[in-house]
């Protein structure tokens, strides 16, 4: 069920804010809540529901277990049991297929006969958010950061909040635990009209955005063979504005949502395409996972504590593993071992001096970098970003007006400039304080009804699929 159909916004959403607020105890409605999450999920696949309450309750026994014991020993084979457990799961549903196919290309390559069958695993929606929200509920039981809940539902309505299930962001126990035992008694106007701001922003991203541009992107990417230097910029550029709208747009509705429960969740995009540098970048994009990954994987591999060929390594493998966490293909290894290049250049770069001093020459070159980037995240194969890196660089030479005027088109050449104006110099949607009056409900609710009005044949969210 997507927040973008009518299913979802004219049935499920109305009928479970209604049910949720008229209950009058919090612990009842972070039942229902969950409840309704299951119903939310299984719509897409009844089968993913008790997948994620496995998944889940791995975690959430682990947790009692640490807390119930104080032999270090024993804590950690409870932690790495649960982690080991959590990455199986996610490891067979979303990468046996990829890591099987591989094994026959190499046996292929190296003329071995593999024989290995051929697998079509159906990928659980959100599978890789509320796994490594379980992975974060353990190790910070482990490390002492939060308590071990008894109360399977609090933790349950954690795991399962349908506001943040098929895409994020990835929430930590502690961002909800205190909300949960605290929760408003009643649907409050500043509530409901940040609530409601948020999710009109983020509908117009998604459908008045990043809706328009995706046939544009995806006829590009299917001709990349034939892209020129416009033509091949057009593509990434396109793309990098589409994945931009799309994925901010989801994570705005998620936030508004979950205002409209009562719940404040954290940001997940602070302006990204104004970053300075790399790190700058993984600041404000999906900034729930760049965290996540910070904590769980950098520092534990040991940071930038011992030294630069340390930091490096440490660097490389973290992005390494953002690239495998986003999907099983080497599209996303090459893009994550680039990010990780590119933050370890700008380290040494750092240390010796010689980062430019002018702002807008560094964003300019971080700007260049994460679009390059996004040309593997966004093809389908090597070979398909490969093709649109030589047409960026001007290897199949630059075409004819005419003809780029014909692969392009105005209508999209004139979105991408629009976007590319809009994510340098306007104020991101946590910027903007939107207050209940008039004025604010009437502009909003004009953005919101011009997005409900393209609701026809909406297209499912990009990261969906991870």
């Amino acid at each position: 069920m997507q927040f973008t159909s009518y299913s979802f916004l004219f049935v499920f959403l109305p009928v479970t804010l209604l049910v949720y607020w008229l209950l009058p105890r919090p612990i009842w409605r972070l039942a229902f809540l969950t409840l309704a999450s299951y119903v939310f999920l299984g719509y897409y696949d009844w089968r993913f529901v008790p997948l994620m309450i496995v998944a889940g309750t791995i975690a959430w026994v682990a947790g009692l277990a640490l807390a119930r014991t104080e032999s270090r020993r024993r804590r950690r084979w409870i932690l790495a049991a649960a982690l080991c457990a959590s990455v199986a799961i996610l490891g067979y549903f979303k990468y046996r297929g990829f890591f099987l196919d591989s094994l026959s290309g190499f046996g292929h390559v190296l003329g071995l006969s593999t024989n290995l069958p051929a697998l079509s695993i159906l990928l659980p929606v959100g599978i890789s958010f509320y796994t490594f929200s379980a992975m974060s509920y353990v190790i910070d039981v482990y490390r002492g950061d939060v308590k071990a809940t008894h109360s399977i539902i609090r933790y349950s309505a954690f795991i399962a909040m349908f506001p943040r299930l098929t895409a994020g962001p990835i929430l930590r126990f502690g961002d909800v635990d205190e909300q949960f035992r605290h929760l408003p008694p009643k649907l409050t106007s500043p509530l409901a009209a940040t609530g409601l701001y948020f999710f009109a922003c983020g509908m117009a991203k998604k459908l008045l955005v990043a809706d328009l541009m995706m046939p544009y992107v995806n006829h590009l990417f299917g001709l990349s063979a034939h892209l020129g230097l416009f033509s091949g910029w057009a593509a990434a550029l396109g793309y990098t504005m589409q994945l931009y709208f799309d994925f901010s747009g989801y994570s705005d509705m998620a936030v508004g949502l979950a205002f409209l429960l009562g719940v404040r969740f954290p940001q997940n995009f602070d302006s990204p395409y104004k970053a300075e540098n790399p790190s700058q970048f993984w600041r404000g994009w999906h900034m729930t996972l760049s965290f996540w990954l910070r904590d769980y994987v950098y520092f534990p591999l040991g940071g930038s504590r011992r030294g630069l060929a340390m930091t490096v390594r440490n660097l490389m493998l973290t992005f390494l593993v953002a690239g495998i966490w986003h999907g099983a293909g080497w599209t996303f290894i090459v893009w994550g071992l680039l990010h990780g290049f590119y933050q370890s250049v700008h380290v040494l770069a750092r240390r010796v001096r010689l980062t430019p001093r002018n702002a807008w020459v560094n964003r300019f070159l971080t700007f260049v970098a994460v679009v390059v980037a996004w040309v593997f995240f966004r093809a389908p194969s090597l070979g398909v970003a490969v093709n649109v890196l030589k047409a960026m660089v001007g290897l199949n030479g630059v075409e004819s007006v005419y003809h780029a005027r014909v692969l392009i088109g105005w209508n999209f050449t004139l979105l991408i400039a629009a976007a590319l104006v809009w994510v340098n110099v306007m104020p991101n949607t946590w910027e903007i304080k939107v207050q209940p009056r008039l004025r604010y409900g009437l502009v909003f609710g004009l953005l919101l009804g011009a997005a409900v009005l393209t609701l026809s044949n909406p297209s499912p969210f990009l990261y969906l699929q991870f």
